[in-house]
């Protein structure tokens, strides 16, 4: 009697306990590659990264702000470089066509001066508005067009320097080289990653 008790105990205990559930069973939390690659970025950020709207959006500041430190770096030496060269002595000597370059070339590194250190007063006038998906939406283009006139302004500086040195035809080789470098860094090498870039697991 008691041996037919444990048997049917055990046979009950099988058929209502999950851990004996079939291996080929799957879980319902569980995504495949496919359906995960075709999950929205918020969808995304709140599954694989268990964040929230605006803890996303916070995040997204950081990042950008970061960013923006490095460019503003570069782009604040480039703009005061230029600032002193119509001081020298020699600038009164230059052709009128290579002032026209340095006048190009410094309202460029100036124009990227300003879009780049735009999201910080942007900030500081939308400081406890709770308006940070705008600020970063807009910081966000400031600062490509303010990489764009930033590549602009080195261009210049290439062609102004080439062609004080080496004459006009080579200056304009090197700031053709030049360009087409920041090219292919700056635009087409990101590009070609995102295309092909998948959902990280």
């Amino acid at each position: 009697m008691d041996d037919q008790q444990s048997s049917d105990a055990s046979a009950s205990l099988s058929s209502e306990s999950p851990a004996f559930e079939s291996p080929s069973a799957e879980s319902p939390s569980s995504e495949s590659p496919s359906s995960e690659s075709q999950l929205g970025d918020d969808q995304w950020d709140a599954q694989r990264r268990d964040e929230t709207p605006l803890e996303r959006l916070d995040r997204n500041w950081a990042d950008l702000l970061q960013e923006l430190r490095v460019v503003q770096t570069g782009v604040q030496l480039l703009t005061g470089f230029l600032l002193t060269l119509p001081f020298q002595s020699r600038f009164e000597q230059l052709p009128e066509h290579q002032q026209n370059i340095y006048l190009a070339t410094m309202a460029a590194s100036v124009l990227s001066t300003g879009f780049l250190i735009a999201p910080v007063s942007l900030h500081r006038f939308l400081f406890r508005r709770h308006a940070r998906r705008v600020m970063v939406d807009v910081a966000h283009r400031l600062a490509q067009i303010g990489i764009l006139l930033l590549s602009l302004a080195i261009i210049g500086v290439v062609l102004l320097i080439f062609d004080v040195v080496l004459g006009p035809a080579k200056g304009i080789v090197a700031a053709g080289v030049v360009a087409v470098v920041l090219l292919i860094l700056w635009v087409v090498l990101p590009l070609v990653i995102r295309r092909g870039h998948e959902p990280e697991s």
